[in-house]
């Protein structure tokens, strides 16, 4: 069932997939509001769990569910070594608390203020330049802001709990944008207000559809599902 949906423009990171995917939670009805700080410490069976492909992996996207206490079965966004084979942003030993980016070959570097790690002149003689950059200047790393939540999810990703349920709610989800596609890959209007209407009176309509299978019955008046 589609309990919320939402048709943007393209463009803008406050139309980005991540953005509109949080705005859209906080405002389902049928969800439990985002945990407030007295009552988080939830056990794991009762956190809201949300499912996504890479592209609502942002680390703003973890953050904001962090904080609500939901769980993120959300695909990682992927990172690739600057050399094919060689180390990733993850061989590299981050410190939140004391700013800092240590390389596989032990040299630390504080961030600067826009957050880049930049090892420079030692990259130059290094035994291990060969599995970590090309550039002739030496490596720099822009370390995002929620660095630590986006590791962590990683970590968590690669668990088998966490591709076990990805792998068994992934084909719900892609089965309701198949039927919600089905014959409109293209927006029938021109603009966003007259096509998120009719992507609205399309999600209704589909859910209509989908309430009989789920057991919708009128009994004594009253509509109910069994």
């Amino acid at each position: 069932m589609t309990t919320a949906a939402a048709l943007t423009k393209v463009n803008g990171p406050e139309n980005s997939d991540a953005a509109v995917g949080a705005a859209l939670l906080d405002q389902d009805p049928t969800l439990p509001a985002p945990a407030a700080p007295a009552d988080q410490g939830r056990e794991d069976d009762e956190q809201v769990e949300v499912l996504g492909d890479s592209a609502y992996g942002s680390g703003d996207m973890l953050d904001r569910l962090e904080k609500a206490e939901r769980k993120a079965i959300i695909k990682p966004w992927p990172i690739r070594p600057a050399v094919e084979g060689g180390f990733t942003v993850d061989d590299f030993a981050y410190d939140e608390e004391a700013g800092t980016l240590t390389c596989p070959n032990g040299v630390t570097r504080r961030l600067t203020g826009a957050r880049k790690a930049v090892f420079g002149a030692v990259c130059r003689d290094c035994p291990l330049r060969a599995r970590c950059t090309t550039a002739v200047k030496g490596r720099t790393i822009e370390v995002h802001r929620h660095e630590r939540l986006q590791r962590q999810h990683r970590q968590r990703a690669k668990t088998p709990e966490f591709q076990q349920v990805y792998r068994d709610k992934r084909p719900l989800v892609e089965r309701s944008i198949a039927w919600l596609v089905r014959g409109n890959r293209r927006v029938p209007y021109r603009g966003v207000i007259k096509n998120n209407a009719w992507l609205h009176h399309r999600a209704a309509a589909l859910n209509l559809r989908r309430l009989p299978a789920l057991g919708l019955t009128l009994d004594r008046g009253q509509w109910q599902i069994v």
